[in-house]
This record gives C-alpha cells, sequence and structure tokens, in this order.
C-alpha cells in the first residue's frame, strides 16, 4: 500500500507541482498566440489566468493573507460551493480578472508555486477548501498539479503538441487530495441534492500508483470504510487518464476500450448511481459523459 503521509509523497508533491508548472510555462512561452481556443469557451490566456487564480488562493490559505486577485464576494461564494457549481465560481472570477498578458500571467504563476514550494506548513496540516471542506496542505499541491495537467493538456491539444502526463504525479490527487480530504471533512462540496441510490454503495478504488481505497455513498454522505471492508464494483485505473475521463476531457468508452479503466466487482451495475453524486465538477463516470474539447471543468 502506498503510504500517502510519508516524506516520499511529500517529496514527490513537490516534484509534481514545480514540474507541471515549468511544463506549462515552456507550453505557454512556445506559443504564438494566446487568443487560440484552448476549450469550447477558454483561451490559452484565460486558461492560464484560472490556473493562477487557484495558485494564488492557494498562497493566500498557506499565508493567511488576502487572495491577490480581487474578486467581489468570493469567500461567501467558496463556502457554499459544491461540485456541480464549480464552473460559475469560475466564471466569476475570471470575469473579475483582467489580466491576460501570457508573460504576467506565467511570472505571477511561478511566484505563487515558488511560495508555495517555500511553505513551512506540516503537510498534514489542514486549510479550508471550497465548500467548506478541509484539505491538507499536500491536497493543495496534488490539486493544483492536476489542474496543471489537466489545463496544460487542454492547451497542447489546440497547439497539437505532445502532452505526456505521468501517472504518478496524477495519482497524487487521489491519495494527497480526495481521499484524505474524504477522511476529514468535505464540508457541502457533494450535492445532497441529487437523486441517490437507494442502497449503500461501496465502491473500491485500484491503482499501483494509489492506496487501495473504498468508498461508500449511503445516508446522504460518503466516507472511507475500514480497510478489507466489502465493495460493490471496483474501478482499476490508470491515473492520468482517469483523471481525464473524470473531468471530461475524454470518453468513458475510449477510457474502457483502451483499458485506461477497468470495472469489475459483484455487482458492478450500482457504479453509475454512485458516481451520479460522487463526482469530479462537470465529470461522469456514467454512459452520458462527454468526451471531446472540455469546459470550465476543472
Amino acid at each position: 500500500m502506498t503510504d500517502t503521509a510519508g516524506p516520499d509523497r511529500w517529496d514527490l508533491a513537490h516534484t509534481a507541482l514545480r514540474t507541471a508548472t515549468d511544463r506549462l510555462s515552456y507550453l505557454v512561452t512556445a506559443s504564438s498566440s494566446p487568443t487560440v481556443m484552448a476549450t469550447a469557451d477558454w483561451t490559452i490566456a484565460d486558461t492560464v489566468a484560472h490556473v493562477l487564480s487557484i495558485a494564488e488562493l492557494y498562497v493566500a490559505r498557506l499565508e493567511g493573507t488576502e487572495v491577490a486577485i480581487a474578486v467581489p464576494g468570493l469567500e461567501d461564494m467558496l463556502a457554499v460551493t459544491n461540485v456541480d457549481t464549480v464552473a460559475e465560481v469560475n466564471r466569476h472570477v475570471l470575469a473579475h480578472f483582467a489580466e491576460r498578458d501570457p508573460g504576467v500571467l506565467l511570472s505571477r504563476l511561478n511566484e505563487a508555486v515558488d511560495r508555495l514550494l517555500a511553505t513551512t506548513s506540516h503537510p498534514r496540516s489542514t486549510v479550508s477548501w471550497l465548500g467548506n471542506a478541509r484539505v491538507t496542505v499536500g491536497g493543495l499541491f496534488a490539486h493544483l498539479t492536476n489542474e496543471l495537467l489537466v489545463h496544460g493538456w487542454d492547451i497542447a491539444r489546440a497547439l497539437r503538441r505532445p502532452w505526456p502526463m505521468p501517472d504518478e504525479h496524477a495519482a497524487l490527487y487521489w491519495d494527497l487530495f480526495m481521499f484524505d480530504m474524504l477522511r476529514d471533512s468535505y464540508g457541502v462540496l457533494l450535492n445532497t441534492e441529487l437523486r441517490m441510490p437507494r442502497h449503500h454503495v461501496s465502491v473500491q478504488f485500484r491503482s499501483r500508483f494509489t492506496s487501495t481505497t473504498t468508498l461508500t455513498l449511503g445516508d446522504r454522505r460518503v466516507w472511507i470504510p475500514p480497510p478489507g471492508a466489502p465493495y460493490d464494483a471496483f474501478v482499476a485505473f490508470h491515473p492520468a487518464r482517469f483523471n481525464l475521463m473524470m473531468f471530461g476531457r475524454i470518453g468513458v468508452a475510449q477510457a474502457v476500450l483502451r483499458r485506461d479503466i477497468v470495472i469489475g466487482g459483484p455487482r458492478p451495475w450500482r457504479l453509475p448511481a454512485f458516481l451520479r453524486v460522487v463526482h469530479m465538477p462537470n465529470g461522469r463516470l456514467a454512459p452520458a459523459a462527454r468526451g471531446g474539447r472540455g469546459r470550465e471543468r476543472a
């Protein structure tokens, strides 16, 4: 089992964040036009501005300061955000953040990442996140790395350039961010207004790059049962491609056919009901998931 709290994972989180930032910076700098559409709604410059807004929010969280980007009502909006309203937060932030010069954006992004990497906060200490969830410092690093990787994929695809995504870096999103958040508190991040399954549903997530972890959904909440607990379905996955699928960049059928994911277990038909509730922003592991260019999902 992967040691999610060990120093090796913390060192890997540092390496992953620095590497993803450097790669994104090089990719954007090599582009001749920041107005090229990276997604259906965002240009390359918009996309970098979005990632920068997250990085500067995290700097503010760790340093206990105001967010550098002045957005009216941001803290109140963040406190009530769930996975299905993240897109509204993204639109609100970008509507009040006018900077689109790629040189300025990348300079600020690198400064923010430098400040994050210089933090003396313990990797297991927690800060407030969207929906009043509690996320560890390591989780912030893992989440920002995933943002850089997924949006880097958007930009590279628009520029028709290669964008390899290391599985060991993508896997941090699950161990350090998602699973650790569920062990602590996810606040109101889960949209409990959605239709819930009739029965408790347990899904085991397996990858050679992560700890094997089971999530259980029931009674309008989700939790991690003890190791060895029974499960209805399992999802074995390659983290980089799985993340692209969960954030709507590639389709489910494509991921299954390529064996990016393998689904099994005694009751795999319960998986769609589970992921109707426990999903990423605008991403679904269900037949209706769309491939192709994603909107402002991550």
